[in-house]
């Protein structure tokens, strides 16, 4: 081994000098994050921030993703007993990411605004090493090799992933509660259900168990959770999120979507999820913008259209009068409000069954028993259909697609309801599912805008008595997913809604 000479050591006055400048170092590294402790906040404290206030204070290093990941675990620890929102939590694997972003900021390296914020992802969302069941018997033990195009772009921007929650089985319900894992409840009232099917993400927001979620939506899926647990929940236009490596439920109506519990919160994590994906065939190619910017836009051109046929048939009284008065509000932030009239939908059912069980068939013809009554029924139902009836369906969407496009030459925004009816009891959820009866069918506010394709949201707009919430549903023309964000946003600044958040109780 080499001996060092004497011109190789270093002066004892530089050696002192080196040493101060090291420990300098060290210790700015461990007070990175540091607080007086008396003034460090709670772990409830911690996760009642917005995704842009966690955001901000990692940023500013008031706080680390490890001390925001910690106080997700422990809002977990202490509800997920009560709520039942997730499927797997994955605590172990989330600490290691959030160390990891840690030591990235520290680096002076920072991916974004999401860089080091915890999230959940929907359980039919592909996550690589860990298990990805669509909340159903049948896939129970599955686990994919590579992660879905949304965690990719997610993982890249910084998050860190706590878990993946629960819904209805493969996503085809509008309770949670037709899932092998057991029912999803709402944190208002636990009584209730969540919504569905991306329930376990709703109730995983609005009970500050995480600061966002990525969800699903074929027929309300993202925007019926959220508006039954009073949080916002965004559509992308049909084909601006790619759907690669999400478990389908019917591919021509499918959508990945962002919930928070702001308006500017889900516009972040659009983001971060928005953009071209080549290797799916759903996706379209069209240029991604600035949602932050767009979401600040001025809306006093805005010009509104409230859609009453229909969408305000069989509204609950409660309901009613909490939508009229968020329509008295968005006249004055926007006066050029009239009422248009969206081309007829005729019943189109085939084609969503009939894909649907394109997926399931080599599974359901061996083990039929695996699944759900309410999916069971589905497929054997959907074996039945014709190419004829799914041909004609088929077209009958694209043509709906195009002729939503004549509605934007007057307005710029439609304005329903978002639901009828606030959440349904968990019991009376279950025994509609369950029923040997085929129930009447209930004409839905959400459903159309999957058919036709648009950019939808759904806000926050009031309370019932027993204090459920409601919500006011907000569609833009194709792409426009900017104008959108920008009018709920403009009727959240002017109302206290997404100020009240639920109290769940806590595991004992």
């Amino acid at each position: 081994m080499r001996q060092r000479a004497a011109s190789d050591l270093p002066s004892r006055r530089a050696f002192v000098k080196s040493a101060a400048a090291a420990a300098v170092v060290v210790a700015s590294e461990h007070l990175l994050f540091a607080q007086p402790r008396a003034a460090r906040p709670s772990a409830d404290e911690l996760a009642r921030m917005t995704l842009r206030q966690a955001s901000e204070a990692l940023r500013s290093r008031r706080v680390s993703s490890l001390e925001l990941t910690e106080a997700c675990l422990a809002r977990i620890d202490a509800h997920q007993a009560s709520l039942n929102a997730f499927i797997t939590v994955t605590a172990d694997r989330a600490r290691a990411r959030a160390r990891a972003m840690d030591d990235e900021l520290r680096a002076g390296t920072s991916r974004g605004p999401l860089h080091g914020v915890p999230i959940s992802l929907k359980d039919n969302i592909d996550t690589a090493g860990v298990r990805t069941t669509g909340a159903s018997a049948l896939f129970a033990d599955r686990v994919p090799s590579e992660d879905a195009e949304v965690v990719k772009k997610l993982l890249a921007a910084g998050v860190v992933v706590l878990g993946k929650t629960n819904l209805d089985e493969f996503a085809a319900g509008g309770s949670t509660t037709t899932t092998y894992y057991g029912p999803a409840h709402n944190p208002w009232r636990l009584d209730r259900s969540t919504g569905g099917s991306s329930g376990g993400s709703a109730a995983a927001v609005a009970a500050q168990l995480c600061y966002g979620s990525i969800g699903t939506d074929t027929g309300g899926s993202v925007r019926i959770p959220s508006s039954c647990c009073g949080i916002v929940g965004l559509k992308p236009t049909y084909g601006r999120v790619s759907n690669r490596g999400v478990i389908p439920f019917i591919p021509t109506r499918d959508h990945v979507g962002p919930l928070g519990r702001t308006v500017e919160d889900v516009a972040l994590l659009l983001q971060a999820i928005a953009g071209y994906d080549a290797a799916d065939v759903t996706s379209e190619d069209a240029p991604v913008p600035d949602f932050i910017a767009g979401m600040q836009a001025p809306v006093g051109g805005f010009r509104l259209g409230i859609v009453r046929t229909h969408f305000f048939d069989k509204l609950d009284p409660e309901v009613a009068a909490a939508v009229e008065a968020a329509i008295g509000v968005l006249r004055r932030l926007a006066p050029n409000v009239r009422e248009v009239e969206l081309p007829a939908q005729n019943a189109i059912p085939n084609l969503g069954m009939a894909e649907t069980y394109a997926y399931h068939a080599p599974w359901f013809t061996r083990t039929p028993s695996l699944y759900q009554t309410t999916m069971r029924r589905r497929l054997e139902a959907a074996a039945k259909i014709s190419a004829a009836d799914y041909h004609h369906d088929l077209q009958e969407t694209a043509r709906l697609r195009r002729a939503i496009r004549e509605v934007f030459h007057d307005v710029d925004l439609l304005i329903t309801p978002t639901l009828k009816i606030p959440a349904r009891t968990i019991a009376d959820a279950i025994a509609r599912a369950e029923s040997e009866k085929p129930l009447p069918p209930e004409p839905g506010n959400t459903a159309p805008f999957n058919v036709f394709g648009l950019p939808t949201i759904t806000v926050p707009c009031g309370f019932t008595k027993l204090g459920l919430p409601i919500g006011l549903q907000i569609s833009g023309p194709h792409f426009q997913e900017g104008r959108v964000l920008a009018l709920a946003r403009a009727y959240a600044q002017a109302t206290p809604w997404h100020d009240r958040h639920p109290d769940p109780p806590r595991a004992r």
